[in-house]
C-alpha cells in the first residue's frame, strides 16, 4: 500500500489514502511503522477515509497504538493531501475528526497546498470536561503535586486534553517529568503536557510531552492550549496573534471567545510503498 510521509512543524506522521482501500488493525500497524529503526518512523499513522459529513475523515493513531481524537498538525497535512490528490478543489476543506468537523483554509502555491489555517473550535476549560479531578468552569494556575514537586497547572482541551505549565522548557528533564504528568491520577484519560516560557506578549516557547508518543517536535492542539493558557494567566491578549516557537518550527495562534485558529505549514517529505 502506498504511504505519504508528511510533517507539520516537525510533527511527522505516516499517511494512508483510505478513500478506496481499508486498513485492518491500524492500532498494531501504527506501533510497527512508527518505530524509527525497524519501521518507517513517525509519531503515528493517519488514515484519510470517506466521510458523509465532510470532504474526508481523519483517524489518527499514536506511536503506542492508541487512537487520538484530534491532531492539529496532522489535520493540516490531511488538508494538503486531499487537495493535492484531487479530492478537494479550491482552497477550502472540511475534515471530520473525533472532536468534530474542522474547517481549513489552504494556502496554494503552484497548484499545491503548502500551509493551512484551521478553525480548531472553542477551547474547553471546565475541569471535569478535560477530563480531570479538578472542579470548576476554569482550572487556572491550580496546584498539582507531581513526583513530590508542586506545579501551577492550567487545563485546556482542544479535542485533546492539555496541561500547561509555565516552566522554562530548556531547563526541565522532559523525559523524566513528562511521563509523570501523562499518567498522573488527576487525569483519568492521561494528559498531554506543555512546558511554556513567555518571550513576549505575542511570542512564546514551548516543549510538549504527548500521551502515547512522548516528546514530539510540535503539537498543534498543544500550541493552541498554550496560547489559551497564556491569555487566561494574563501573559498574552485574547484576539491577538501569538507565535508559538517549537522544536520543529513555528505556529501562529489566535484565541477568541468563539474559537481558536491555528496557522502553520504542511509538508510532504516522501512517498513509498509497504506491505501490510
Amino acid at each position: 500500500m502506498k504511504f505519504y510521509k508528511m510533517h507539520g512543524a516537525g510533527n511527522d506522521y505516516i499517511y494512508f489514502d483510505c478513500m478506496k482501500e481499508e486498513i485492518e488493525n491500524p492500532e498494531c500497524l501504527s506501533v510497527k511503522l512508527s518505530d524509527r529503526h525497524f519501521g518507517i518512523g513517525g509519531d503515528g499513522i493517519i488514515l484519510i477515509c470517506k466521510s458523509n459529513v465532510a470532504d474526508c475523515k481523519m483517524r489518527m493513531f499514536n506511536a503506542d497504538g492508541s487512537e487520538g481524537k484530534m491532531c492539529g498538525n496532522a489535520v493540516r497535512c490531511v488538508g494538503k493531501l486531499v487537495h493535492d490528490l484531487g479530492y478537494v478543489k479550491g482552497n477550502l476543506c472540511t475534515v471530520e475528526t473525533l472532536s468534530g468537523i474542522k474547517t481549513l483554509t489552504l494556502n496554494i502555491a503552484d497548484g499545491k497546498a503548502v500551509s493551512a489555517k484551521v478553525d480548531m473550535g472553542a477551547a474547553v476549560l471546565d475541569g471535569k470536561k478535560i477530563p480531570s479531578v479538578f472542579k470548576g468552569e476554569r482550572v487556572v494556575n491550580a496546584p498539582l503535586d507531581v513526583d513530590g514537586v508542586k506545579y501551577g497547572v492550567t487545563l485546556v482541551s482542544m479535542g485533546n486534553p492539555h496541561c500547561v505549565v509555565f516552566e522554562d522548557p530548556d531547563e526541565i528533564e522532559l523525559e523524566k517529568i513528562g511521563v509523570k504528568f501523562e499518567n498522573h491520577p488527576a487525569f483519568p484519560d492521561r494528559i498531554n503536557t506543555e512546558f511554556v516560557k513567555v518571550l513576549a506578549p505575542d511570542k512564546i516557547k514551548m516543549r510538549v510531552w504527548e500521551r502515547g508518543s512522548g516528546e514530539t517536535l510540535a503539537c498543534g492542539t498543544g500550541a493552541c492550549a498554550s496560547v489559551v493558557a497564556c491569555c487566561l494567566n494574563g501573559f498574552c491578549k485574547k484576539g491577538e496573534e501569538v507565535t508559538v516557537c517549537l522544536k520543529g518550527g513555528e505556529l501562529k495562534i489566535v484565541y477568541t471567545d468563539k474559537t481558536v485558529t491555528m496557522t502553520g505549514p504542511a509538508e510532504l517529505v516522501f512517498t513509498g510503498e509497504i506491505e501490510i
